[in-house]
């Protein structure tokens, strides 16, 4: 059978594309191995949000409970409630993108595609060959898998990823978790509100590496006062199991230190899911593990394209997905706007929640430019206040010649939702000026980033 497009990988850049090209009417089939939705939406981002939901009205009652007047003396978790909660939005979210499938007359196949040459492709199923498909675009969309090194012995029990941390079965007393990227600064929070002692162990020298240095040092201020242990600048030496338990020899910044524990979970990253799909075979470029493409989603072979997580840009869903509808329309000669991917929001759901974008205060300086830096706290902000939540602060980061945004970052509560407005302000090039004579509504937690950018210029009235 022949398409127009096919897409193989049905994670926010496969389904995406594919309901684009069917609505641009090109005949579209889709081939997916596992669950509609991909790993975002079956053992990443949704089921980790809902599990992040439970966490943190547990740790609001317990924290605030009785200052909003609500007994909170006798709390149970009932944690395979939790987990079977997070399961059941994934199922409703798989069957809103299944009915999507249908409206858009997407041709959905269910197996393992294997690339031949010609843009031709062979699906099996148990090994087997289910059928023999061709298209006049072929879409790379297979996303990501865990990133595991042999040392570290990983068995689906023990020592752990993020798909079964998302299903296990008892809470653990305790757990380590290697790499304090966004999956294990989410997870470390969410078992440490449950209960667990929880552990992180960081080859880098400063929690959420790739975070502004500010906004690292307050996290791991944050996470401390919680009572999660971090250790930075570590490197782990040897693992050793022992009726059940877990040991640690760890090389640390103060010497070497022996960890016990429960479970650990490795979160030290993600790689392209790229591995026997017949892309050698075909010959397509791969460079450091990534498919090459150009600016258009290209690769080296006429008709393949690449998008999401298989290639070089920011391994994000929404990032997947804008690259997916611009893949899909430049393939149609639609004019799109290329993606800008130093205005691409990172956000971390633990809490306090983290938010960036654009240039960090170090890279900003490593450019060139000189600076205009301003900072707000929640802690100063009416709506915080009155929301007991006044964690963290805004930081702001303007050329001063210019006037250019540069970057912007928040660490607190539901800053999240907050970093859209400037994702836009800077996609707008929108100068101090034109944001401060912007009215924000009071109270609310947006009034932030204009006092955070008041700062800047000296110009803060509630600091």
């Amino acid at each position: 059978m022949h398409f127009d497009i096919i897409v193989l990988g049905s994670g926010p850049s496969g389904y995406v594309a594919s309901i684009r090209a069917a609505q641009l009417g090109m005949k579209t089939a889709i081939i997916e191995k596992e669950s509609l939705g991909g790993i975002c939406l079956n053992w990443g981002c949704i089921p980790t949000k809902s599990l992040l939901k439970n966490a943190k009205i547990l740790e609001s009652i317990k924290k605030n409970g009785d200052l909003f007047g609500i007994n909170n003396h006798q709390i149970k978790i009932d944690y395979p409630k939790i987990i079977s909660k997070s399961r059941n939005v994934v199922d409703k979210i798989k069957k809103g993108i299944s009915f999507l499938m249908k409206k858009n007359g997407i041709h959905v196949i269910h197996g393992t595609a294997e690339l031949k040459k010609q843009k031709k492709i062979d699906v099996l199923k148990n090994e087997k060959n289910i059928g023999e498909y061709s298209a006049t675009h072929i879409i790379i969309a297979t996303g990501a898998i865990p990133k595991i090194e042999k040392k570290f012995q990983y068995n689906g029990e023990k020592i752990i990823t993020y798909r079964e941390a998302l299903s296990l079965s008892s809470l653990p007393k305790r757990i380590i978790i290697i790499g304090s990227g966004s999956i294990g600064l989410e997870f470390a929070y969410f078992y440490h509100s449950m209960g667990t002692k929880v552990t992180i162990i960081e080859i880098c020298p400063k929690l959420f590496p790739n975070g502004d240095d500010e906004i690292s040092d307050y996290l791991k201020y944050s996470f401390e006062k919680m009572g999660i242990k971090s250790y930075t600048s570590s490197s782990i030496k040897k693992i050793n199991h022992n009726n059940g338990i877990i040991t640690m020899d760890v090389k640390t910044s103060i010497g070497n230190i022996i960890l016990e524990t429960d479970i650990v979970l490795y979160a030290i990253g993600i790689i392209p899911n790229i591995q026997l799909i017949g892309l050698k075979e075909i010959g397509v470029q791969i460079e450091k593990g990534f498919i090459v493409v150009d600016e258009n989603y290209r690769t080296n072979i006429d008709g393949y394209y690449a998008i999401g997580d298989v290639i070089s840009t920011p391994s994000l869903a929404h990032v997947a997905s804008h690259e997916a509808i611009n893949c899909i329309e430049n393939i149609k000669g639609l004019n799109c706007h290329n993606i800008d991917y130093n205005n691409v929001p990172k956000c971390v759901y633990s809490f306090p929640e983290i938010a960036s974008v654009g240039y960090t205060e170090k890279e900003a300086k490593k450019k060139g430019f000189q600076i205009k830096v301003g900072k707000f706290p929640f802690s100063a902000l009416g709506r915080a206040i009155s929301d007991e939540n006044t964690n963290g602060f805004v930081k702001v980061i303007f050329d001063a010649k210019y006037d250019e945004w540069l970057g912007c970052h928040m660490i607190g509560n539901n800053v999240t939702d907050l970093i859209s407005e400037v994702v836009v302000a800077r996609k707008l090039e929108a100068t101090s000026y034109e944001i401060l004579g912007s009215i924000h509504p009071h109270p609310s937690l947006s009034e932030s980033i204009l006092e955070a950018i008041a700062h800047a210029y000296g110009k803060a009235i509630h600091l």
